[in-house]
C-alpha cells in the first residue's frame, strides 16, 4: 500500500479519528461517507495505492461544477475542523484479499496517529432474525471498548450491541488470529450459516484496526438492496452523533442539513419519459 498526498497538502496529526466505509448490500457504508465528505466541507489531501483494490476512475463526485480532478479507487480527505480524516472506497477488494487490505489500512491508520477508527456498513436484511422496525431504522454497533463487543457511548445513543458477535465463536477467533498473524488463510475458508457476520468486510476491518491496538467502532444497519439513500443519511447522522459534530450549515434544520453530492444526480438515471403512461 502506498500514499499519495497532493501537493501542498498534508496529514494533520490533530485528525486523530478515522472514518471509512466497509463495502456491503445497498453501498450504504459509501452513500453515507459521499454525503459526510460535503457536509462536513473535507478536502481532498491524497489517495492510496492498494494492490488488493480493484482500479476504477470517474470524474469529481462531489463538487457543483465538475473541473475534471479524477475520483479514485482509494481517496483520503480531511476535516482538520472536526479532527477527522475520512477515507471513500469506491471499488470492491480483490476476492479473498479482504484481510490483507485490512491489515494493509490497520498499519496506515496506525502509522498516521489515529486513535480511533470508525466503521460504517451495512446488513443484509434477510439475516435479521429479530425484527424491530416500531423506532424505524434501528443502528447496530459492536466496540473493542470491551471484549463483547459493547461500548457506554454506543449504549446512551440508544444503538443496540450486534448480538451476533462473539469475539469466542470460531469465525470470530480465526480472524482475531488472522488479524494478527497467527493462522493462515485456508483456515477460514469453509464457512457456514453462523459466520455470515465474521465472513463481511466490516469484521475483518474491525479484526484488524483491533489488532493494531486502535479503538475502533463499527455502525451498522440492515438493508435491502434498491434505493438505500434513506438508510445511508440515518448512518451518516449516526456517525455525527458519536463523533460529536454537527454539519456546519445546518443551524438545528434536520431537514437542509446534508449536502447531496452531485453525482447522486444520476444514481437512478434520468426520469421516465411521461409521454408513455
Amino acid at each position: 500500500m502506498e500514499v499519495f498526498i497532493e501537493e501542498g497538502k498534508h496529514i494533520d496529526e490533530k485528525c486523530s479519528t478515522l472514518l471509512l466505509p466497509a463495502l456491503s448490500i445497498g453501498n450504504v457504508g459509501q452513500l453515507a461517507v459521499d454525503v459526510l465528505i460535503p457536509t462536513l466541507k473535507a478536502e481532498r489531501i491524497g489517495y492510496i495505492d492498494d494492490p488488493n483494490v480493484l482500479p476504477c476512475v470517474g470524474n469529481d463526485a462531489y463538487w457543483p461544477s465538475p473541473i475534471g480532478k479524477l475520483a479514485l479507487p482509494l481517496e483520503a480527505y480531511q476535516s482538520s475542523a472536526h479532527s477527522l480524516t475520512l477515507l471513500q472506497q469506491r471499488s470492491p477488494v480483490v476476492k479473498g484479499m479482504m484481510v490483507e487490505y485490512a491489515k494493509n489500512l490497520a498499519d496506515f491508520a496506525a502509522a498516521s496517529g489515529k486513535k480511533h477508527v470508525i466503521v460504517l456498513s451495512s446488513l443484509d436484511f434477510g439475516q435479521w432474525k429479530t425484527i424491530d422496525m416500531s423506532n424505524g431504522l434501528q443502528i447496530y454497533y459492536i466496540s473493542s471498548s470491551g471484549t463483547d463487543g459493547q461500548d457506554e457511548e454506543c449504549e446512551r445513543l440508544g444503538w443496540k450491541r450486534l448480538q451476533e458477535y462473539n469475539s469466542q465463536q470460531r469465525s470470530w477467533k480465526l480472524l482475531s488470529s488472522l488479524a494478527e498473524g497467527s493462522t493462515d488463510q485456508e483456515d477460514f475458508e469453509e464457512l457456514e450459516e453462523e459466520d455470515y457476520y465474521p465472513s463481511l468486510p466490516f469484521a475483518a476491518l474491525f479484526s484488524c484496526f483491533k489488532a493494531k491496538g486502535l479503538k475502533v467502532t463499527c455502525l451498522l444497519c440492515y438493508c435491502s438492496e434498491g434505493d438505500n439513500i434513506s438508510d445511508a443519511l440515518q448512518l451518516a447522522d449516526a456517525a455525527t452523533k458519536l463523533l460529536r459534530v454537527s454539519p456546519p450549515d445546518s443551524h438545528g434544520d434536520e431537514a437542509n442539513k446534508w449536502v447531496i453530492p452531485l453525482s447522486w444526480q444520476s444514481v437512478y438515471g434520468p426520469p421516465p419519459d411521461m409521454s408513455i403512461f
